[in-house]
């Protein structure tokens, strides 16, 4: 096995990192070739490609208009909210890009120069994240609908030039108007922009500020095309705040150089993707999955990429995804669990796939969570092709572990999203960084150096960035995942190293016991929390989500789930609550917010979080942790 190709490949980016990247790096089209492929000493952490210059809109949109794919079709926007479908070729995207480029250029944005871009999920945001790039200019993409107060931060933070932003988003029963949000963030913040730039949507019809507002349509018919302009490899291409920021923001930098390359080597490597074929992140702009995948990995590896404003399920049915592969023929699809627990929960049978031809689809990747077993073979079973859990962050911007579609069919094995990918030296350490024995449970980390793509540093913030990822194991960045390698050198990503649950003294992840929870035949979604006690540390809690018609009542749910953890984990877990509840409290992206309901059943203070999809979710959690003894109002009884 150690000859595969995986292995070969995982071997030649180790022990030669410099000739690997290198030779991945003839994908790009660089304006200056590199003098070192990788230098110590200009950062925290080594930069990629140093002395090289080049163009990300370019290598995304210019060399496939103009090398023979101008034709093809680069975004397909499909919005199941408004039943609108756009197609633009390589060569329309372009123009397009160049015109609003030179819309950007006009009010004085330039290299260098940040933009937010605030934005629902509509053709603009990717042409005003491409825009900035031709510039040289740094966009910051916030979620569009962000809350005033969390825009307004992000904007202090990064000091833009100009917003650009839209008159509203649309969602599956209501239309959200952004202006009245942006116009609240931009009289909270101390630095105000030159400029906003507004779409006005059908839906709703924005109100202007004189001097300050223009309009996107009438920039762009009387504007001048801009060119695409050099930057340096090290120069960075965006800042993407973390999900979930309070306070002071962490601002993910993105170089250019690294970037690029990485993208454009997993596009093939990773997901089995090739040029001039159609390929799906069902994300979001404001999110990394959107950055990497819906925008630049896939145009500048000369695919098709679908933009999708719509539901997994409610725009109409649980058959949404489906209809979007069918329709546009999609060979590989990227979304996160939550969404496929969405769909099983309404259509537990899958009745609604047949109504489908799905017969161009080779693999769907999942991410952003921890998978579930039960999920994935759910999964696999009704769609009949692999389906891939794959771990990677924020952080990272790519896979750090995954199945490699393009290099080797490899074994997927429930509950692991696989092996390192090439360039990502994975390690789980104990707390004084050794490395622990294989199936022990402990902190995931990544020996520095980091492949290209993955940060170099954090926006304006490098003594928090050495502080936050690189104090806690010198030598290696800090995931603040935890987890274990198994003997074939599988890695489980079970929990944030916050969310271990120690019950009187031991270590038990949330994931391992929502693993047990999610094997019920009636229960479509969990989450475990551990809630502090006096006697034992901290106990657990579950929570469970029961697909429609489930046949068992929730008492008798919740009897099997706490049956079943102590057959299968042990009476140490000492796992007695469980609650059913209609729903679970999660970010935009979809991750439950299990620190916040710890908060809330320790009685402890604890603010909405930034994220949260519904704050209203947040009153039936308190009276379901209320139904089973929590919050305890006197330390240590109920």
């Amino acid at each position: 096995m150690s000859d595969s190709p995986y292995f070969s490949a995982y071997r030649a980016s180790i022990d030669q990192p410099l000739e690997f990247w290198a030779n991945a790096a003839q994908d790009i089209d660089w304006i200056t070739p590199w003098t070192s492929v990788m230098e110590t000493g200009t950062g925290p952490v080594p930069r990629w490609f140093v002395g090289g210059e080049l163009n990300t809109c370019y290598n995304a949109l210019d060399r496939h208009a103009d090398g023979g794919r101008g034709d093809q079709t680069a975004l397909i926007y499909d919005s199941a909210v408004t039943g609108v479908v756009e197609k633009y070729s390589y060569s329309e995207l372009r123009d397009l890009v160049a015109r609003f480029a030179g819309v950007l250029a006009a009010r004085g944005v330039g290299k260098g120069d940040r933009v937010v871009i605030y934005m629902p999920m509509i053709p603009q945001a990717a042409i005003a994240m491409l825009a900035c790039a031709r510039l040289g200019a740094v966009h910051s993409v916030v979620f569009g609908g962000f809350a005033s107060r969390e825009l307004a931060v992000r904007i202090d933070d990064c000091r833009p030039k100009a917003v650009i932003s839209a008159s509203c988003g649309v969602e599956v029963d209501r239309v959200i108007e952004y202006k009245p949000l942006l116009d609240a963030a931009v009289d909270l913040a101390e630095h105000k922009p030159d400029h906003t730039i507004i779409y006005q949507r059908d839906m709703a019809t924005a109100s202007m500020v004189p001097g300050r507002d223009l309009d996107w349509e009438a920039e762009m018919e009387d504007t001048v095309p801009h060119e695409c302009v050099p930057v340096s490899a090290t120069d960075p291409l965006y800042i993407l705040y973390t999900s979930g920021t309070t306070g002071e923001p962490k601002g993910i930098i993105r170089d250019n150089g690294g970037h690029a390359v990485a993208l454009k080597w997993s596009m093939n490597n990773v997901y089995g993707v090739e040029p001039g074929e159609v390929w799906w992140a069902a994300s979001d702009v404001g999110w990394v999955v959107g950055h990497s995948y819906i925008v630049y990995g896939p145009l500048i590896h000369g695919a098709t990429s679908i933009l999708y404003e719509g539901k997994p399920v409610g725009t109409p049915d649980a058959g949404a995804y489906w209809r979007v592969i069918s329709q546009h023929g999609v060979v590989s699809m990227f979304t996160a669990p939550t969404a496929i627990r969405a769909i099983r929960q309404q259509d537990p049978d899958g009745e609604l796939i047949s109504d489908y031809d799905l017969t161009n689809l080779r693999s769907l990747f999942l991410a952003g969570e921890r998978c579930d077993p039960d999920t994935l073979g759910w999964a696999g079973d009704q769609l009949g092709v692999p389906v891939i859990d794959h771990w990677w962050q924020t952080e990272s911007g790519w896979a750090i572990v995954s199945a490699c579609l393009g290099i080797e069919h490899t074994e997927i094995v429930p509950g692991s999203p696989g092996r390192p990918v090439p360039g990502w030296q994975v390690s789980v350490l104990d707390p004084d960084g050794e490395k622990v024995a294989p199936d022990e449970i402990g902190a995931i980390c990544i020996r520095i150096p980091m492949p290209p793509g993955s940060l170099p540093n954090l926006w304006e913030a490098e003594e928090r960035f050495v502080k936050t990822y690189l104090t806690g194991f010198p030598g290696y960045y800090e995931t603040a995942d935890a987890g274990y390698k198994d003997r074939n050198g599988y890695l489980y990503v079970m929990a944030r190293t916050d969310d271990i649950i120690n019950v009187a003294g031991h270590r038990l992840s949330n994931g391992a016991l929502e693993e047990v929870l999610a094997s019920h035949p009636d229960v479509a979604e969990c989450a475990v929390i551990g809630v502090a006690d006096p006697l034992k540390g901290q106990l657990p809690v579950g929570f469970l989500v029961l697909k429609v018609g489930a046949a068992a009542s929730n008492a008798e749910v919740v009897a099997d789930v706490v049956a079943a953890v102590r057959s299968e984990i042990g009476p140490v877990a000492a796992f007695k609550k469980a609650v059913v509840v209609d729903r679970l409290p999660k970010t935009r992206s979809g991750k439950i917010l299990r620190g916040t309901i710890v908060k809330i059943a320790n009685d402890e203070p604890w603010e909405m979080p930034a994220t949260v999809d519904d704050p209203v979710i947040f009153d039936d959690i308190t009276t379901a942790l209320e139904s089973v003894g929590y919050p305890r109002r006197v330390a240590g009884k109920d």
